[in-house]
């Protein structure tokens, strides 16, 4: 760690999360294309870039991602020359899916050409919700934050816990099925199924800290869920509204009991759900407003959630 406040190059859009919570936002001196919140962050340049097109079909990005990674192809790229003129002195990254964000292996051309000192790499892998709080600590004390970081984690705790004790008796959990890609379909994984739990949910077809699970509709339509939630990786609320519609509409799935009975849900995946940080209080607070309406009502529809099916 330098003497000096750090100047901080973020590749992970909940590791900038993390720094401006801790209030270092203006400390960031580069960011991945991806680092879209705080508002502040978008302040530093950007130093990355996708290899696929966003804005392609759900089936074409998954087709495009699953060549470059047959490959041994990166998903990113990141600007080597930029990421060396803003001079870092801690690199915030992750080594969980290389398919979601930057990763250490996208780093290693440019670190491997650094002259002088090179910067601290930082690389996160939550897989639970506990070790996503762990994470801040983890943030904080890199940054030599680390008692900001410990109460960061502690707030986010107590928030959640603040949620689990308004559901606590008799109170019926119904089985929810989180899907975090529509085409091919896939299960959310690693931190999902414990927002659904502390939601007052059951999550199905998922395990907590296990990754996204590739399932087919016919399992989704088996698996007996009360309830669906939409949450593409990288989708907003509009585009998860247009895209789900679609999904549900497929015979196998509208003679389920979530189509039918009008409990199938569309969220902002990109800024809650699919980030370890922060914002996943966030995502507990949407769930439980989305399962338990009768309980909690914290102003997240229109903004953050839809429903997708009408009640017939």
């Amino acid at each position: 760690m330098t003497e000096h406040a750090p100047r901080i190059v973020s590749l992970l859009p909940s590791a900038t999360e993390i720094v401006a919570a801790l209030g270092l936002a203006g400390r960031l001196v580069g960011r991945s294309h991806e680092c879209d919140f705080p508002p502040e962050a978008e302040a530093a340049p950007v130093l990355t870039r996708a290899r696929v097109d966003p804005a392609k079909p759900s089936r074409a990005i998954h087709r495009d991602v699953a060549k470059l990674i047959g490959k041994a192809l990166s998903v990113f790229e990141v600007d080597a020359e930029r990421l060396r003129a803003v001079r870092p002195d801690i690199i915030l990254t992750q080594h969980q899916c290389e398919a979601c964000a930057v990763t250490e292996q996208d780093l290693a051309a440019a670190l491997a050409e650094w002259t002088g000192t090179a910067p601290t790499v930082v690389s996160l892998a939550p897989a639970t919700l506990t070790e996503v709080w762990n994470s801040f600590a983890m943030v904080g004390d890199a940054l030599d934050l680390g008692w900001a970081g410990r109460e960061l984690s502690e707030h986010a705790r107590e928030r959640v816990g603040i949620i689990s004790e308004r559901l606590s008796g008799e109170r019926e959990r119904p089985r929810v099925a989180c899907v975090e890609w529509l085409d091919p379909p896939m299960i959310a994984g690693n931190w999902v199924p414990d927002l659904v739990t502390a939601a007052g949910g059951r999550p199905v077809l998922a395990d907590s800290g296990d990754h996204a699970v590739p399932t087919t509709l016919a399992k989704i339509a088996g698996s007996g869920a009360d309830a669906m939630v939409l949450m593409p990786c990288g989708f907003d609320l509009p585009r998860t509204m247009a895209e789900g519609r679609v999904f549900v509409e497929r015979p196998t799935l509208a003679k389920t009991r979530a189509v039918r009975e009008g409990r199938v849900w569309a969220v902002d995946g990109n800024a809650y759900f699919n980030r370890p940080g922060p914002r996943l209080v966030s995502s507990v607070e949407i769930l439980a407003e989305i399962l338990h309406p009768d309980l909690f009502n914290a102003g997240y529809r229109g903004s953050a959630w839809e429903p997708l099916a009408a009640e017939a």
